[in-house]
């Protein structure tokens, strides 16, 4: 019995690694300072998933919802039309579904000289 819990739990971990996507690259990358704002920002994931909200936070401003647009399905690239408010720092929250149907979210920022 003890053998089949544990070959339960460990098919749970590996079918949960491969579900979930992490972010491969994002553009502006995490980190970079840059010298001006983006017109957009851009998501490449591991594999498939669905954005489900996306917000930036800049410095004193309140954190504004991007657009998601018409990319509501599961895909591996998305690009989002950001909004400038000038130099500082831009934190974007992320939020999608796996396509097992489980949530994730992670974050990145980026500076403007």
């Amino acid at each position: 019995m003890k053998h089949l819990a544990l070959f339960v739990w460990l098919a749970s971990l590996a079918s949960g690694a491969f579900a979930h996507s992490r972010v491969d690259t994002t553009t502006p990358e995490n980190g970079a300072v840059i010298a001006d704002v983006p017109a957009d920002i851009s998501f490449n994931f591991a594999n498939d998933i669905r954005l489900t909200r996306v917000k930036m936070t800049h410095a004193d401003h309140p954190s504004v919802q991007l657009d998601l647009g018409d990319q509501k399905s599961f895909d591996r690239t998305f690009t989002l039309p950001l909004e400038g408010m000038g130099a500082g720092i831009y934190r974007i929250e992320w939020r999608g579904l796996g396509i097992d149907g489980h949530a994730m979210q992670s974050e990145f920022s980026f500076t403007v000289e």
